[in-house]
């Protein structure tokens, strides 16, 4: 049994007690008496409105479940459905028109448009290379992915290969003439840069001198004499020209170019929910450890390389001189911001008087803002929030309602740490049908701290998947992204933003690439996002923030969101179009190929999450192409399963077969990973497997269909395996 330590009527596990009590208290003026009693009075006050809150979607399930129940076999009736989700609350009126009013609010989330990282709070090397991944090398991202083709002469081999080295340059500089245009001549034909009385010269290859077509575009510089370093300006993002002409590349360039470094990932979230296993007290030290490291600015990380160890620490604030000789500073880092867990999950890291788990979210809200204090007093040597700020995520929230208590919550948090009112500012994940019915008032419930509203179009699939789960079969899931409910979510996330003033003050964002090898892919779909009018949206690796980064320069998204801001919203009611198979059954090759997907995708994920207590990391497809997972897919797989299941598409009998067949396929892709525990050896004694059989067969049962409850049970079994 764990050790615990009670402490002001809570009995907290030994490790996260010491954590909070050794490394994110000092400093803060608080005691652990006193921390703890404030969170024991939040439990108290707060917890048992969030259990009313949980009572309410289960009672609406059960009316829709009954409403389809009662209604099967005839024609489906959008108006009565309409009506009847207006008397049971669940689809809500509109108030008049309102602004956020939210303040002091960093210009990462305010006025720059650039990507968004998400990265595991769990992992302390990730989370730093996702905080420094602010700045990325271009040549690197270039070379190292398939945006430059991989066969032929430009193929990557053992060494360098300067034909792509010329292919990477050749790219590069067509991507400065698109963001820094030369006032004539082209960047490929530089010979050299130089700064003259505050202005830029550039010397092309017939002896011409040009400057830039926008020359206010050029901001900043290490040296006037002989500047290694050259900074530009372009739709709020920079853009850094290297020089190195003892540098191999840069011995090659007429102009001693080395590379061009581009602002990347202008902000990352850590995470401590879907895209991490933490099912217990120790799983909670350690986030919670790294995150107080973060906020301080102290947080290294050494792992083995090449033969050598590694030492990594976050990156320091970059250095310039301007065009007129004043010295500045750039972020060296990401802004970050928390994910917190949602409203659903307890904790048993913390039991309360009554002996049982408190609610996971007021843990985290609590520990986030007390880590947040080290930032906002400048107890380390670098700053995140240059304003005042503590952002948290707030995922997978049900309507306004539970918008508003996660409101209440903040403010309570406040009140127990100290800080002024609306320091702790929110996100709003708009990932669940009734928030994106009643997005709207779930905005104006968080008006005046709203600082992010994103579309999580994976987890929005699985909870409409759910709603639905007794109205019929639903189409396939790759055929899901084609329906109608699916273009008015997005479409309607952006225009809500737009009407409610959060161009200029808050994030509009869309979800995640999810092939990180597939960088050529991405470059050609992802600049959707920015001309659908996000200004961020998430990307797998700081390499892919990259290359994404190139978008934002393509695309002026303040300017995009001006046009946009008169455009009709989306009619709520396409929302409601149900996601229904027509009345032909699939042919058996579409139900196979359908099983088989969902099946691999959620062993694939599932055995790493159970057994090694990974939460987010590339699986491969049945195709063996890597897919970044996270709890969403899992979510959308099982659930389409248990639908499927529900209405007879497929039998048991079948999805078991081909889970036995699977999970032999998983093994096979996972042999190389000596960590990786073979579910093949005995399927039955497998907790992994057993876990995906809980998700598909128990599917209909979870709350909301979400995979949270099986999953951690499932963990803490194979922890506790010797």
């Amino acid at each position: 049994m764990p050790q615990r330590v009670t402490v002001a009527g809570l009995s907290v596990e030994k490790t996260l007690y010491n954590v909070i009590a050794n490394e994110i208290l000092p400093d803060t003026g608080l005691t652990p008496d006193t921390f703890f009693s404030a969170l024991a009075g939040l439990v108290g006050e707060l917890g048992p409105q969030n259990r009313a809150l949980l009572a309410t979607r289960d009672a609406m399930q059960r009316a829709m479940d009954e409403w389809f129940v009662s209604h099967r076999g005839t024609s489906h009736d959008a108006a009565a459905y309409a009506r009847f989700l207006i008397k049971i609350g669940y689809l809500l009126p509109e108030g008049p028109d309102f602004a956020i009013e939210t303040n002091g609010v960093d210009p990462e989330i305010a006025t720059i448009a650039g990507p968004q990282l998400v990265v595991p709070i769990t992992n302390a090397r990730y989370a730093i290379n996702a905080a420094n991944a602010r700045w990325g090398s271009l040549y690197d991202a270039l070379y190292g992915t398939d945006v430059i083709p991989e066969t032929g002469s430009t193929a990557q081999g053992a060494g360098y290969n300067p034909t792509r080295g010329a292919a990477v340059v050749a790219y590069a500089a067509s991507f400065l003439d698109m963001a820094v245009p030369l006032a004539f001549g082209r960047h490929a034909e530089v010979t050299a840069y130089a700064i003259s009385d505050g202005a830029l010269t550039v010397t092309l290859a017939g002896g011409q001198t040009t400057g830039l077509a926008w020359p206010e575009q050029f901001v900043g510089h290490s040296d006037v004499s002989d500047p290694s370093i050259i900074l530009f300006r372009h739709h709020g993002l920079h853009i850094e020209l290297h020089f190195d002409r003892n540098h191999p590349i840069g011995a090659a360039s007429p102009s001693g170019l080395k590379d061009i470094v581009l602002e990347s990932a202008v902000t990352t979230i850590l995470d401590c929910e879907d895209s991490v296993a933490v099912v217990d007290g120790p799983d909670k030290a350690t986030a919670y450890g790294h995150l107080v490291g973060l906020f301080r600015g102290e947080l290294t990380a050494s792992f083995a390389k090449g033969g050598k160890t590694v030492h990594r620490g976050l990156a320091p604030d970059r250095r310039y001189t301007t065009p007129d000789g004043t010295a500045f500073m750039l972020p060296g880092r990401s802004l970050l911001l928390v994910r917190n867990v949602g409203h659903l999950m307890t904790t048993d890291a913390v039991l309360d008087a009554e002996g049982r788990g408190i609610p996971e979210g007021m843990l985290d809200a609590m520990v986030t803002g007390l880590a947040g204090l080290h930032d906002l007093r400048g107890r380390g040597p670098l700053r995140n929030s240059r304003t005042g700020g503590v952002y948290i995520v707030k995922p997978k929230m049900h309507g306004p309602q539970e918008v508003a208590f996660a409101c209440l919550l903040f403010d309570r948090v406040e009140d127990a740490l100290g800080l002024p009112r609306h320091t702790l500012k929110i996100g709003v994940m708009d990932e669940e049908r009734r928030t994106s019915l009643n997005l709207k008032e779930c905005v104006r419930a968080a008006r005046k701290r709203i600082i992010f509203i994103n579309t999580g179009f994976l987890d929005r699939t699985g909870d409409e998947i759910h709603t639905i789960m007794e109205a019929g079969p639903v189409v396939g899931k790759n055929a899901m992204r084609a329906q109608p409910w699916m273009s008015a979510y997005e479409d309607g996330n952006v225009a809500v933003g737009l009407a409610c003033g959060f161009s200029g003050k808050a994030q509009i964002g869309k979800g995640m690439w999810a092939k990180p090898d597939r960088m050529a892919e991405m470059i050609l779909a992802k600049i959707e996002h920015p001309r659908s009018g996000a200004n961020c949206a998430w990307v797998p690796s700081p390499t892919a923030a990259t290359l994404h980064a190139m978008h934002y320069h393509a695309v002026d998204v303040f300017a995009r969101q001006r046009e946009l801001a008169s455009a009709p919203r989306p009619n709520r009611e396409t929302l409601l179009v149900l996601p229904l198979l027509d009345k032909g059954r699939p042919t058996p090759e579409a139900i196979t190929h359908e099983l088989e997907t969902n099946v691999q995708s959620i062993l694939g994920y599932v055995s790493r999450w159970v057994d090694q207590g990974i939460g987010c990391s590339k699986v491969p497809d049945l195709a063996d192409v890597g897919l970044m997972e996270d709890r969403a897919t899992l979510r959308i797989s099982s659930q389409h399963l248990a639908n499927w299941l529900l209405h007879g598409i497929c039998t048991e009998a079948e999805v078991r077969s081909v889970l036995a067949r699977m999970a032999a396929v998983v093994d096979s892709q996972n042999a190389s990973d000596p960590a990786y525990r073979p579910m093949t050896d005995n399927l039955e004694r497998s907790i992994a497997f057993v876990a995906a059989c809980d998700l598909i067969f128990q599917g209909r049962r979870q709350p909301n269909g979400y995979t949270e409850p099986v999953l951690t049970a499932r963990r803490r079994q194979a922890k506790a395996l010797p």
